[in-house]
């Protein structure tokens, strides 16, 4: 169905949703832009006026099939209020996933007392709510600027491979804790075959959690883009590639 806004965020459960949504249109778009499965994998949608594709299963498309079964054990975490991060990656390499090339960073945050939480932003009252226009708003800004960015960025190789490792909020996950789909990381830590760049594409509020979204890409695929493109977001101080990685996706 159509990625349909809420007409009120009153709820967890209904921020929940959204927040689901917006990550399945995110890595949706990433994927498609980027040309990771063929456009049998996608189906067209449309967020307000925006149209989107969004990933599906395609029996000719086993790669699109195991991304939505990843993206289903994400949301089991981030619905009990474990998942931290999520780091889509994409490699070259068959036998060294360890070596990529171009990374997604998608970061949650959670309120635990209801929907008065400051996230540490300077510009806003520790009592100032989120409005669901706000929320819509930025959602809207964040698929906006993932088009734009995608569509500038040039392209990856070809056969490329994607992993996708999940880091937790390790007081309030149970050690022994793996949503379907994933198994516990065998390695830490990431490298990339070029000189990284950091791109901070924008953040998107709702009164029960926050979704960050971070690219690291080879500095060699921002060329050609035109700086104005990222104003809003601004380029990252760089961020920690390496970070321990407790789960990845099982073959």
């Amino acid at each position: 169905s159509a990625v349909v806004f809420p007409k009120k965020l009153a709820t967890e459960q209904q921020s929940l949703m959204l927040v689901k949504r917006l990550l399945a249109v995110a890595v949706s778009c990433i994927t498609y832009l980027r040309g990771i499965f063929p456009e049998s994998a996608y189906g067209t949608r449309y967020m307000d006026d925006v149209c989107v594709k969004i990933l599906r299963e395609d029996k000719n498309s086993p790669g699109s099939t195991q991304l939505v079964k990843w993206m289903l054990g994400c949301y089991d975490a981030l619905q009990k209020k474990y998942l931290r991060q999520i780091v889509l990656a994409v490699y070259t390499q068959q036998e060294d996933p360890q070596t990529v090339t171009e990374c997604y960073h998608f970061k949650f945050k959670y309120t635990h007392n209801g929907p008065l939480l400051d996230f540490g932003s300077k510009d806003k009252k520790a009592d100032s709510t989120i409005s669901c226009a706000d929320t819509k708003k930025a959602s809207i800004l964040l698929i906006r600027k993932i088009y734009v960015l995608m569509q500038n960025l040039s392209p990856l190789p070809n056969d490329v491979c994607l992993t996708m490792k999940l880091l937790y909020y390790d007081e309030v996950t149970p050690p022994d804790y793996q949503p379907p789909g994933f198994k516990e990381a065998k390695y830490e830590g990431m490298m990339f075959q070029e000189e990284p760049v950091y791109l901070n594409v924008g953040e998107v509020p709702t009164p029960f959690h926050m979704l960050k979204l971070k690219i690291t890409t080879e500095k060699q695929r921002m060329e050609n883009i035109d700086k104005n493109i990222l104003k809003q977001g601004g380029t990252a101080k760089p961020l920690q590639v390496c970070g321990v990685s407790r789960d990845d996706p099982e073959e």
